[in-house]
């Protein structure tokens, strides 16, 4: 059964989201008009220090900027001494002048609302430094639980004397800002995201935190805790959200070629149909609807494929939960921390694949992209896979659809769509980017080794996962999702 939380609002409407099945959570839905509520939210905060200029942290400080625009709460960018992100901070109308942008120390100290925008490998170097910078009674923000699995690594807490809350954008942080600026002309475009109190000292950490929320332009807010939040947030990245459909669509492109398709063809049939019209068809019309789309014999190749690939994938999911949830992969981004130190990560899209993807997107036409059937199903069966270890795990229902569909399609997908894998791993965090390199070939690999043979030799599972896709609670969960979704898509150059 998934988590149950329940919270209140002094400040902010909560609604009760019927997800199927008996299940049942509470949101509250943001837009521009509540903006006037925020000064109460952030009742007591004269300043909110947004600490890190890396994926999240530009669109997070400017957003906050503009929706506390007129009120008396100051938005203050923290930053290492001589970081060489101060000039793209003052570029963005942050200043040491009047009191905007400062050394990150000091605007932890003085801020009242503290959001820890900083890599997950900083935070564990520094957290000890940054605790002992805290005023007594502030709040500490957290966009990502990380913090919260590695304190539990090492043995050691929050502070007592403090708030600790967590919102979390389910997107990449350009996606944050980028919609947040379509939502000025469309009331509630944006990023959802999903928020938790891990520590209340006043009875004020749940406004401030649903304020936060709402101040990005967060649609729909729901709850979660911080340990659930990384563990289906790490897990993710390296499923279907980054990882995964890196590997998927390698391996379809180069099964593709050896089954005689020209280069371009096989880009178009792997890469461009799950960024295209699969990822389209489930954002606006839930998974289920991509079957159905297919015609008869389309329909049984999408079976065979999503048969053979959901064992394969499932195997793999479950591993990479185990080693999240055991603070294994926590670990393994603080150790490369340190060799970060010392180089810099490579590049992920000089194959011959992406070369020929810049090509075909240069001369793309959206209505030439196949919804090919055999791709489908691989990436249903992954998605779905992954849906499957997460509910087997407790995770609320909102959560799940966030960090296995809704992202994926409607804030990730876009990107790659774009300008390649590259352009969407990169534009996400650090621990994003270590983990889609580490586990993209796993998914590649175990597909052409294992899925695919067993279809060309007619070696099917004896239980079909089919049987259950047809009928599984995630699709009244999407739909549920998608009866508060902004109407617009996300626009990205």
């Amino acid at each position: 059964m998934p988590l149950e939380l329940s919270f209140q609002s002094n400040v902010f409407a909560v609604e009760t989201l019927d997800l199927g099945g008996g299940v049942k959570e509470q949101i509250v839905r943001g837009g521009r008009h509540l903006f006037p509520l925020l000064p109460q939210a952030f009742e007591g905060i004269s300043q909110i220090g947004v600490i890190g200029w890396g994926s999240q942290g530009p669109a997070q400080a400017m957003n906050l900027r503009d929706s506390l625009a007129g009120s008396e709460i100051r938005v203050t960018v923290g930053l290492r001494a001589g970081s060489s992100s101060m000039a793209a901070a003052e570029a963005e109308g942050f200043s040491e002048a009047d009191g905007t942008l400062g050394e990150m120390f000091d605007v932890i100290r003085e801020s009242q609302l503290v959001l820890l925008l900083i890599s997950d490998a900083a935070q564990a170097e520094l957290h000890t430094q940054i605790f002992d910078a805290l005023s007594e009674g502030a709040t500490l923000g957290l966009s990502h639980g990380f913090l919260v699995g590695h304190l539990s690594n090492v043995g050691a807490s929050f502070p007592a004397g403090i708030n600790v809350v967590g919102v979390c954008p389910k997107g990449m942080g350009p996606s944050v800002r980028r919609l947040y600026l379509q939502g000025v002309d469309v009331n509630g475009a944006g990023i959802n995201s999903s928020f938790a109190v891990e520590q209340d000292i006043d009875g004020k950490a749940t406004d401030q935190a649903l304020g936060w929320s709402v101040a990005l332009g967060s649609p729909y807010t729901f709850q979660t805790t911080l340990e659930s939040e990384f563990k289906s947030d790490i897990f993710g990245e390296r499923g279907v959200l980054l990882g995964a459909v890196h590997g998927i669509v390698e391996a379809l492109y180069r099964r593709f070629i050896e089954e005689g398709m020209a280069h371009d063809e096989a880009f178009r049939h792997s890469s461009e149909a799950i960024t295209g019209p699969i990822s389209r068809t489930i954002s606006k019309q839930g998974l289920l609807r991509v079957y159905e789309a297919l015609d008869a014999d389309e329909r049984q190749i999408f079976e065979r494929s999503y048969n053979a690939s959901y064992p394969t994938s499932r195997t793999l999911l479950e591993e990479i939960y185990d080693e999240v949830s055991s603070g294994n992969e926590i670990r393994s981004v603080n150790l490369a921390g340190e060799r970060l130190k010392r180089g810099v990560m490579g590049t992920i899209d000089r194959t011959e694949m992406w070369e020929k993807g810049e090509a075909v997107r240069a001369t793309r036409d959206e209505d030439a992209i196949p919804l090919d059937p055999f791709t489908a199903g691989v990436y249903v069966a992954t998605m779905m896979a992954q849906i499957d270890v997460l509910m087997e795990n407790g995770h609320p229902y909102s959560e799940i659809a966030n960090e296995s569909v809704i992202e994926a399609v409607d804030s990730l997908n876009p990107y790659m769509h774009a300008r390649g894998v590259a352009f969407m791993v990169d534009n996400c965090s650090t621990t994003a980017r270590l983990g889609a390199r580490k586990w993209a070939p796993r998914f590649g690999y175990l597909l052409r080794q294992e899925a695919f043979p067993s279809i060309d030799h007619d070696q099917m599972p004896e239980e079909p996962a089919m049987s259950r896709f047809r009928d599984h609670p995630i699709h009244a969960a999407l739909a549920a999702c998608a009866e508060v979704r902004p109407s617009v898509d996300i626009f990205v150059e």
